[in-house]
């Protein structure tokens, strides 16, 4: 037959070649195009509001929107430490803040206080090696470039956690990693834990290190607590043992919803059902309203995250796109009622892939509050309309098309 003379196999290979030749060429374009819009970036400036308090239950919550505020008191508590120190971070700059966090924990462990720190290798490639050398009295893990081995890469995730708890104290959770940059030019949100909560954020910084414990290690003790709280939790995604409760939160979340559902997100790149839970809150009357970057620190992600915009409009759902800074808060807040705050992006790679924790609180106040931050964003943002989203440049709707196929793995 005259099909079978045709080169199939060729022609597929072919295809795949050009597809991934062209895929590569926008990638390139994109790098380039961002290397030269940050090199002529502004000097960033961003609505915020004074970190506030709110007692929930047995416990109460700090949020910050600020680095600088934020890292005051990070500082301030291990200083004041007396016991045991935790502090977890994805990226920890060699800067003038880095170095101060660094000084900081060796100062407590010379005082006596047990100092744990665990840092993502990957994510600090680029930081110089010798920052990372710490004396022998702080217990330091270095979460590896494969964490799960090569044989099983699935468990393989990225420790992208930023944590600190000091003795049974106070506790750190959200979206700032440690450096000078996060401090004033980032837009992100934190949190600071007293009370009940705390246990369950030692807890987590327990179970993490214990995973790692080797014949030449102790397993740290794992004592239990006297406190059950209904109305704040601490999820976290342990892929190791493919534990992945923070994306479930969320779709239990969006399911929920009956009135409104406000989102703020670094990077939105949702996975089907993740999606779908969007669209059908959209379409059962909810407000929906999500607050992304205009222009992120990963320009493929954000040209990812365009290929989802045009059905998050079509649906009702409205986009509101930051101005002058990088958003890279982690948090939704829904029907006045529901919070999370924590580590975990809208995307795969949070959803189903890195080492996470998200803070869940139900509590009115605490929404508010959100809702409060929400609208203060909201104001340094541009709307994105149907009309102005469909007028973009041909070349640019054949690009997004072109990274389509990428989406996965991000």
């Amino acid at each position: 037959m005259w099909f079978r003379r045709i080169p199939v196999r060729a022609i597929l290979r072919r295809t795949i070649v050009g597809v991934g030749a062209v895929q590569a060429a926008t990638i390139a374009t994109l790098l380039v195009v961002d290397s030269h819009r940050k090199r002529f970036r502004t000097p960033v400036v961003f609505p915020r509001l004074p970190p506030r308090s709110i007692t929930v239950g047995g416990s109460e919550v700090t949020v910050y929107t600020y680095g600088e505020d934020l890292y005051e008191d990070m500082l301030g508590a291990i200083r004041q430490a007396k016991r045991r120190i935790f502090f977890e971070t994805f990226i920890w700059k060699s800067d003038d803040i880095g170095q101060s966090f660094k000084t900081a924990l060796i100062e407590a462990a010379d005082r006596g206080v047990e100092v744990y720190v665990v840092f993502d290798e990957f994510a600090n490639l680029v930081v110089p090696r010798s920052f990372f050398r710490f004396p022998g009295s702080i217990f330091v893990r270095r979460h590896p470039l494969i964490a799960g081995g090569i044989r099983i890469p699935r468990n393989s995730g990225r420790n992208h956690r930023k944590l600190l708890v000091v003795d049974n104290d106070a506790a750190f959770i959200g979206g700032y990693n440690i450096g000078s940059l996060y401090a004033t030019d980032w837009r992100d949100t934190h949190a600071r834990l007293t009370g009940d909560i705390v246990w369950d954020m030692q807890n987590a910084c327990i179970d993490y290190w214990n995973l790692w414990v080797d014949d030449q290690q102790k397993a740290l003790p794992d004592p239990g607590s006297m406190h059950w709280q209904a109305n704040i939790r601490v999820h976290r995604n342990i892929p190791l043992h493919l534990v992945y409760p923070i994306r479930g939160m969320y779709l239990e979340a969006l399911d929920r919803a009956s009135d409104h559902i406000y989102l703020t997100h670094a990077y939105l790149i949702p996975d089907e059902d993740m999606l779908r839970a969007l669209l059908r809150a959209a379409k059962r009357g909810v407000d929906v309203r999500i607050i992304v970057p205009a222009e992120s620190n990963h320009i493929v992600a954000d040209w990812l995250s365009r290929g989802y915009y045009s059905q998050l409009l079509a649906a009702g759902i409205r986009l509101f796109l930051y101005q002058g800074a990088m958003v890279h808060a982690k948090t939704a807040t829904i029907d006045g009622q529901w919070s999370t705050i924590g580590t975990a992006n809208i995307d795969r790679l949070s959803m189903l892939g890195n080492y996470e924790i998200n803070l869940e609180v139900f509590d009115t106040e605490v929404a508010r509050h959100m809702e409060e931050i929400f609208a203060i964003d909201s104001t340094n943002t541009v709307e994105l309309t149907s009309d102005s989203w469909h007028r973009r440049h041909a070349m640019v709707k054949f690009s997004e098309a072109v990274l389509t196929p990428l989406r996965p793995l991000l």
